[in-house]
């Protein structure tokens, strides 16, 4: 991601709704959502103001759409999310890896595998 992608993307999150649309669609996984239910997540939001938002974050790369039916679902982008991310961290360091460790740790716990507890 070069600054211009990453000033973009940061421009879109600046906004409230699109910030928690991400969260939101980030929580979901890669099978997405539906504009309507996404709505109705941000408590009932009508659909030309979803749409405002979602084209935006579509525009800017951090949310991606496609059509099932009826439906258009849309999911968060991933590879855009994780290179804003690497932006952010790329020169962290600068030679001294625990600068960036505690940020590297939070990732990497959220991101561990879930224990199944149903063979308990």
């Amino acid at each position: 991601m070069d600054e211009k992608q990453a000033l973009d993307a940061f421009a879109a999150l600046s906004q409230e709704t699109r910030l928690r649309i991400v969260k939101l669609l980030v929580t979901a996984g890669p099978d997405g959502m539906a504009a309507g239910a996404i709505g109705e997540a941000m408590d009932g939001a009508s659909s030309s103001r979803m749409s405002f938002h979602l084209g935006h974050l579509e525009q800017a790369g951090l949310v991606e759409s496609r059509r099932e039916g009826r439906s258009i679902l849309y999911s968060a982008a991933y590879p855009a999310l994780s290179g804003l991310i690497e932006f952010l961290m790329r020169d962290c360091c600068q030679g001294h890896p625990e600068v960036c460790n505690p940020a590297v740790a939070s990732l990497s716990a959220c991101c561990a595998p879930r224990k199944d507890v149903s063979h308990a």
